[in-house]
């Protein structure tokens, strides 16, 4: 085998290697709201579930960036979509948000007063909860359980706390493997589904979000 032969064959293999290399390291996309609407309006792959009142709602883009609009007037609404992510090879969950209004009053460590703008539900098959919450009065990096239907567990994490950030795009990273091993205890199993919610009904007033892209990229 000529030198010429060689230094081909190599150059082939790096291309190889480099192409299987960028794959591996690709985004598990969750969310992206630039797929389109049905003719409801809602976003494909999303079902909405209206528990109180009239979900207002829709898909807007600002710049490059297409997002999910919630707005809630004394409502509550939210959108869900069936994931399947493994933690332990996906675990760290990014994504983009905006509150433009905060429900006034509202706290979660107060079942009365337990309403926020943005809720991001990650549920697991364990039947298992994950809500990131941006809260208007609980203090950033709060935890605690939160109220949960029966067979279910939740626990909340503020991510985001008033009107500091508000009115700015922000984009979060969180490591959910180490998130869910903190808060209970045990070896994640895989993501089951993901939730976006919004309610102000407990506080009778009002709130505003917007959610954008969110994956799930390797460490």
């Amino acid at each position: 085998m000529t030198l010429f032969n060689r230094s081909r064959i190599l150059v082939i293999w790096i291309l190889l290697f480099c192409t299987n290399l960028s794959w591996a390291f690709q985004p598990l996309v969750v969310a992206d709201f630039s797929r389109g609407t049905d003719h409801s309006g809602i976003p494909l792959g999303w079902h909405l579930q209206e528990r109180i009142g009239k979900a207002d709602f829709s898909v807007i883009k600002e710049g490059d960036l297409y997002a999910l609009r919630l707005r809630s007037e004394e409502t509550s609404f939210s959108f869900e979509k069936p994931v399947t992510v493994d933690p332990r090879q996906y675990p760290i969950f990014s994504w983009k948000w905006k509150v433009t209004k905060l429900p006034a009053g509202g706290d979660f460590r107060s079942s009365k007063k337990d309403d926020q703008a943005a809720q991001l539900f990650l549920a697991f098959s364990n039947r298992k909860i994950i809500v990131y919450i941006w809260d208007t009065n609980a203090p950033k990096g709060s935890v605690d359980d939160t109220w949960a239907p029966p067979f279910l567990t939740i626990k909340a994490i503020v991510i985001r706390s008033g009107l500091g950030d508000a009115g700015q795009w922000i984009t979060e990273k969180r490591n959910v493997y180490e998130d869910y091993l903190r808060l209970f205890g045990q070896e994640p199993p895989e993501l089951a589904g993901i939730r976006i919610q919004i309610n102000s009904q407990h506080t009778q007033s009002s709130g505003e979000s917007f959610f954008g892209d969110m994956v799930f990229v390797k460490n």
